[in-house]
C-alpha cells in the first residue's frame, strides 16, 4: 500500500537558495509533528553524522522516507564522477534502511529564466543524459537501491519529449520512474498520462499541485522559475490546483506501495504548517496511505 512522507522544503529552501541546516530541521520537526506526517524526505544536514541526523529524526516520531541526488548528467566527461556521487548517496540511502531515491538532473541557467518550454532542447544532449543515468543507477542498484528518475521544471530534464525519450532509451536498466505531479503539470503534461504510459516503472512519487491562476500569471508575464514559484505562488497543496489526482492514483501499478513524498516547495497557504496539514488530510482522506505515521 502507499506510503507518505513529506518534504520540508519550506523550512529549508528560500528565494535565495537552501536553508537547511540542524537548526531549520530542527524547526521543521518539530512543526510538522502535529500535522499527521511521520516520515521526512532524507537530507542530511552538512556536518551532521548520519546517527546523529537519525536521533533527531527519532526525538520527533519521523522515519526517513527517499531522498535526491542530482548533476549534470548532459555532461560527458563527468559521468565517471556523477556514478560515483550517486553511489554514495545509494549507501548513505539504504543505511537509512530504504531502498529508492530521486534522481534529477542538474538545473539549466537558460531554463531557470524561460522554464517549462524545454529551452535548448537537443536530442544529442537528451542521449548523454540516458546514458549517464543508466550507469548512476546500475551503480545504485550494485548499493540494494533503485533510482527514480524525477523530471523538474528549469533541469535538464523538462519537457515530455525528454522525459519520454530517457526512459524509452534505459528501458530494462535498472533505472525507475519518479514523477513529479507538480513539475509534470507545469511543463504541460497530463501526470496521469505519462505516468500511466510508464507505469511498469513507476517507484516512487512527488506531490505538489498547481495553481491555474500563478500559473497563467507565470505564462504572461513571461517569469523565471523563481518568480513562478516564489512570486505568482504557481505550487499549491495537493487537491487546490489543476491536477486530476483521482486520475493520477489510478494510473499508478496495480499494488504500488512506493513512497509518495508531498513537495510544496513555496505554501500557497498563509502558512508552512497549514499547507503540511492540508496537504496530509487531502490525501489521507482520499487515497488508501498505511504508512502516514512510522
Amino acid at each position: 500500500m502507499l506510503r507518505l512522507a513529506i518534504n520540508p522544503l519550506p523550512w529549508t529552501f528560500g528565494p535565495t537558495g537552501p536553508t537547511l541546516s540542524e537548526s531549520s530541521l530542527r524547526v521543521a520537526l518539530a512543526e510538522l509533528a502535529p500535522t499527521g506526517f511521520r516520515a521526512l524526505h532524507t537530507s542530511v544536514p552538512e556536518g551532521i553524522e548520519l546517527a546523529s541526523y537519525t536521533a533527531l529524526l527519532d526525538e520527533y516520531g519521523f522515519r526517513a522516507a527517499p531522498g535526491y541526488v542530482s548533476g549534470p548528467f548532459d555532461q560527458e566527461e563527468l559521468h565517471d564522477e556523477l556514478v560515483e556521487t550517486v553511489r554514495a548517496h545509494a549507501r548513505l540511502i539504504r543505511e537509512l534502511g530504504l531502498d529508492v531515491t530521486f534522481v534529477a538532473g542538474g538545473l539549466d541557467a537558460e531554463r531557470m529564466m524561460r522554464p517549462a518550454i524545454g529551452e535548448g532542447s537537443d536530442p544529442g544532449r537528451t542521449r548523454r543524459i540516458a546514458d549517464g543515468l543508466a550507469r548512476a543507477a546500475e551503480a545504485a542498484a550494485g548499493e540494494g537501491v533503485r533510482l527514480a528518475l524525477h523530471p523538474h521544471v528549469s533541469s535538464i530534464i523538462e519537457t515530455e519529449e525528454e522525459i519520454r525519450a530517457i526512459l524509452d532509451a534505459t528501458t530494462g536498466s535498472a533505472l525507475g520512474f519518479g514523477p513529479d505531479t507538480g513539475h509534470l503539470a507545469w511543463a504541460g503534461m497530463v501526470p496521469a498520462q505519462i505516468i500511466s504510459d510508464y507505469r511498469d516503472r513507476v517507484i516512487a512519487m512527488h506531490v505538489k499541485d498547481v495553481s491555474l491562476s500563478g500559473m497563467q500569471q507565470a505564462i504572461r508575464y513571461s517569469d523565471d522559475y523563481m518568480t513562478a514559484a516564489f512570486v505568482r505562488g504557481i505550487w499549491t497543496e495537493p487537491g487546490r490546483g489543476v491536477v486530476d489526482f483521482d486520475a493520477v492514483f489510478d494510473a499508478l501499478p496495480e499494488g504500488f506501495d512506493g513512497w509518495c513524498v508531498v513537495e510544496v516547495d513555496v505554501p500557497n497557504l498563509p502558512s508552512r504548517v497549514e499547507s503540511a496539514r492540508a496537504s496530509f488530510q487531502a490525501l489521507t482522506a482520499r487515497y488508501p496511505f498505511t504508512e502516514a505515521s512510522a
